[in-house]
């Protein structure tokens, strides 16, 4: 099987009104393009381009061929997602069948875990920059960043908080600290973080170690007024991708993408627990069940030259492997393949020949391959997503 598939662009309110649309040479739509789903999730499973206009889980259900164990994404986002972390398998089945015991509704806004898979992701920058939050920095770089914004009640508040008690560990101290934040008690911290950051942005203290950090901050502060994710946002590391670069966010790893165009992979499930910035449900006890408050740097992940031309992102997990492959006229690459996979083009002309079958892709376009290997040809750049080992 070698078909062409596609999808429409969702609009949520942080995507982007022009990133996907650049990546595609065409017109913007007007409206905010925030992500375009590459696979069968029966949320917006992607429709085959064979003159059938099938979804893909159906295709691949006459096909003979599994469900995928993996959704792929072109994600653009203008404004701050949610902050959010995601259970693990065990966490997830057991939240699962605690929900469908108590009989709430899969699709009801308050349910949290939606099916029984876990939900590592990794995304990889297309753009130049892509800014995200992802874990949580140590204790003593939060602190600095605090004494940089002055002396305002509610800063200190925080600083002070953050001090672990005889009886923690950071580790702890974080886990108290987003409890705190998330239950509405620190209202007034909020406020006054917002604005000592508005402050020292507007006082324009670039040479400041935490500059960066300080505008990334106030921009969600605007964006978000009032809302206890704030905390929680300046516990977090702030990672700028080059393009090509990636992160992974494992399990429980708090993760808030901020802005830039980026090819996502995830397993397939829909298990979110939101940690602040959003209008949606925040459970905070769950969400402190499940959440890893380890410190330390963001999980960067380096892409490894496999093959000529050929970039490996390897995350170690059952549910998918991703590839990136830059391709020339002079030579086609081969890809063996450990299951059906999905080619995404995001660069060039891309050639995709597989048992005899071809199909030719432009940026923002994709297919779905379900044979031993898969050639790659023509002029550009692809990523391959297929199961992990």
């Amino acid at each position: 099987m070698l078909i062409p598939i596609s999808n429409m662009a969702r609009d949520y309110a942080w995507g982007s009104q022009t990133l996907i649309a650049e990546l595609q040479g065409r017109e913007p739509s007007g409206e905010p393009e925030a992500e375009i789903w590459f696979g069968d999730h029966p949320g917006s499973p992607s429709r085959v381009d064979d003159g059938t206009g099938r979804p893909l889980d159906l295709a691949l259900s006459e096909a003979g061929l599994a469900p995928l164990p993996y959704l792929l994404k072109i994600l653009a986002a203008a404004t701050s997602l949610s902050i959010q972390a995601h259970p693990s398998r065990e966490q997830a089945a057991v939240g699962f069948a605690r929900e469908e015991a108590a009989g709430i509704p899969r699709d009801a806004g308050g349910r949290l875990y939606r099916d029984e898979n876990h939900k590592p992701e990794i995304i990889v920058a297309l753009s130049d920059s892509f800014r995200a939050l992802v874990g949580l920095r140590p204790i003593a770089d939060t602190q600095r960043l605090l004494a940089a914004l002055g002396e305002r009640a509610g800063v200190v508040a925080l600083a002070a908080a953050l001090t672990p008690t005889d009886a923690e560990d950071e580790s702890a101290a974080l886990r108290r600290v987003i409890g705190w934040a998330l239950s509405g008690e620190a209202s007034d911290v909020v406020t006054d973080l917002a604005a000592a950051l508005d402050r020292s942005v507007g006082a324009g203290r670039s040479d400041s170690d935490f500059a960066a950090e300080t505008a990334v901050l106030s921009e969600i502060a605007g964006a978000f007024p009032g809302d206890p994710g704030l905390i929680v946002a300046t516990l977090m590391n702030l990672v700028e991708l080059r393009r090509g670069e990636a992160l992974f966010a494992p399990a429980g790893v708090l993760h808030a993408y901020q802005e830039g165009l980026g090819v996502e992979l995830m397993a397939a499930s829909d298990n979110v627990l939101r940690g602040g910035l959003t209008p949606k449900h925040v459970d905070v006890t769950e969400l402190l069940q499940i959440v890893s408050t380890d410190s330390g740097p963001a999980p960067i992940v380096e892409p490894i030259e496999v093959a000529p031309g050929v970039f490996g992102y390897d995350v170690g997990v059952p549910d998918f492997r991703l590839a990136r492959v830059e391709t020339t006229f002079e030579a086609v690459t081969e890809i063996a393949l450990a299951g059906t996979a999905i080619v995404l083009a995001t660069r060039g002309d891309v050639v995709v020949e597989a048992d005899g079958q071809r199909v030719e892709l432009v940026p923002g376009t994709a297919a779905v391959v379900a044979a031993a290997s898969v050639a790659i040809g023509g002029a550009g750049e692809a990523f391959v997503a297929q199961p992990g080992a």
